[in-house]
């Protein structure tokens, strides 16, 4: 007869620093587990603290929490499954990042993350010290290994694990999304498993914290490198993995596996999870936001439905003298067609009366941005106003092309809560747009072909300020994701001075990029946590 190890994965959306509401899910996943048949559960990397929790972990009632959910765990716990949760462990003046196995009313082994990320999003040396040593754990017969996160990601935490003895090795995560990752994912983890010659299992968190979304896609993988099952990406899910033993060796018996998402699919969804979890944890009964009938609101607008439901969703048009009647049409029919409240509000009198205020200090100057920031000025404090008055937050539309170089008006078009498409390169934006419409039509199709515009004046086009996003979108892509220099990126192709005037554009605006509101993160490098440029700089590119 083969012998049989039962895991659940549970695959869960927690929320930082609500430690009372992550025990209960970590023990209803447990109660749910031991009623399975499982004989060990497994849930994200600190699933008790909810990731990342930054410098709440400095904070002595934080600590408390912990400790104290810690022990009811340990109380509370199925006796009849293993339970291994992620947690910061407290000890004297240091603290890790730590998965505990809770057996027989007690902490009976316990893992600390032996390799900290510090790069890009991730500052853990801040505030963990760095585990020595490999965790076995026997269970039914098996000896498994327990790793949390980065440790997979480098090489001698399973290598260790493997010259200890372990047979399997199991793997709690809190990796956060962005373009292409679960590839990458499944990359790292068959290089480790093919090295040491072990099956592995990976539970991911889920769900939206802040700039960071994660997609969930847990996955278990053969000693060979095969994926052998895998949870759906963008929903929690749990699911037992079975193992078995034969000749000697640990083998994982094929389960269901989602599909991999296209990219423009798997990006839509962290824009809805993202959007979904940042009003709900903050418990907003929903949103407003302003529809231009421009490309960036539309979809924007899209988004905020799949997400939170037409009902909580209130999209605002604010004419101007410049607002074409294509605008007023395509986002009277985006509103209408997709059953938000719609409202037309006028900015002409606003704009009218501030002009005439300022008419002394204007004198004998030309027309230029500040009649037109005006405008956007105006169209802020109206949004505000409906915001603060309804309590509903509002989602700004602007996309990362006009963040990276400045296209954007402090206090008007970036005034608002969440920006969901602000790690969205324009030409992603229309990939989006279009790929919404093939799951249903959303936007109108003239919203998508019409050349983009802010019509804060006559027949204005984005190209009168920038270049065409064919060309700002890939030098942006180098700049920023890349550290690559002016003559560096001219060498792709791109003409030297157009490459020199977007980078100077870029850290001329970091000043507004630190006063926008946070954004949802899908590239290699968005603007926000893991881009600390200075304001101050006398820096030139070359």
């Amino acid at each position: 007869m083969e012998q049989s190890l039962r895991i659940f994965l549970a695959q869960y959306d927690l929320c930082v620093g609500d430690i009372d509401g992550n025990s209960r899910r970590v023990l209803a996943a447990a109660t749910e587990a031991a009623a399975a048949g499982a004989h060990v559960v497994l849930l994200p990397e600190l699933a008790l603290a909810g990731y990342p929790p930054e410098d709440l972990l400095f904070h002595s009632g934080f600590r408390r929490q912990v400790q104290a959910a810690m022990q009811r765990l340990c109380a509370d716990a199925p006796p009849t499954v293993d339970l291994v949760v992620g947690y910061p462990e407290y000890r004297d003046k240091e603290i890790y990042n730590s998965a505990a196995v809770i057996r027989g009313g007690r902490v009976y082994a316990n893992h600390r993350k032996q390799a900290l990320p510090n790069y890009r999003v991730f500052d853990e040396k801040r505030y963990f010290k760095a585990g020595t040593a490999p965790t076995l754990l026997d269970v039914q017969g098996a000896r498994v290994a327990l790793l949390v996160c980065e440790d997979l990601w480098e090489a001698e935490p399973a290598r260790a694990a493997h010259a200890a003895g372990a047979e399997a090795l199991l793997v709690v995560n809190a990796s956060p999304f962005q373009m292409r990752k679960q590839q990458e994912r499944e990359s790292v983890a068959r290089q480790r498993v093919t090295e040491v010659g072990l099956p592995l299992i990976y539970v991911n968190l889920v769900g939206g914290q802040d700039e960071l979304v994660f997609d969930g896609n847990s996955f278990v993988m053969s000693a060979e490198g095969l994926v052998t099952q895998r949870l759906p990406a963008w929903t929690e899910a749990s699911a037992i993995v079975e193992v078995v033993r034969r000749e000697g060796r640990l083998i994982p018996v094929p389960g269901p596996i989602a599909p991999e998402l296209s990219e423009e699919a798997s990006v839509y969804g962290a824009l809805v999870m993202g959007v979904r979890d940042y009003v709900g944890k903050h418990r907003f009964p929903g949103v407003v936001m302003g529809l231009s009938g421009g490309i960036d609101s539309a979809l924007t607008l899209a988004i905020a439905v799949d997400a939170l439901g037409a009902d909580h969703v209130h999209a605002v048009m604010m004419p101007s003298r410049y607002t074409s009647q294509m605008s007023l049409d395509d986002a009277k029919a985006q509103a209408e067609g997709l059953g938000v409240r719609y409202s037309v509000i006028s900015i002409e009198d606003m704009f009218a009366t501030t002009q005439e205020a300022l008419k002394e200090q204007f004198a004998g100057r030309p027309w230029d941005a500040s009649e037109e920031n005006i405008q956007s000025r105006c169209r802020g404090v109206l949004l505000m106003g409906i915001s603060n008055k309804t309590g509903a937050m509002l989602l700004t539309t602007g996309n990362k092309s006009e963040m990276a170089v400045g296209y954007a008006t402090l206090y008007g078009d970036m005034a608002g809560g969440f920006a969901p498409i602000k790690d969205l390169s324009k030409l992603l934006v229309y990939r989006l747009a279009n790929y919404r419409n093939a799951v249903s039509a959303a936007i109108p199709a003239r919203v998508i072909e019409r050349p983009p515009s802010a019509e804060l004046r006559e027949d204005q086009k984005d190209t009168d300020s920038l270049p065409p996003y064919d060309v700002l979108d890939p030098i942006l892509e180098a700049f920023i994701e890349e550290d690559l220099s002016v003559d560096e990126i001219a060498a792709r192709g791109f003409d030297r001075a157009t490459v020199g005037r977007v980078l100077e554009m870029v850290k001329r605006n970091e000043y507004k990029r630190r006063q926008a509101p946070p954004g949802i993160r899908i590239s290699g490098r968005a603007f926000g946590r893991d881009w600390r440029y200075p304001i101050t700089s006398g820096y030139r590119s070359r």
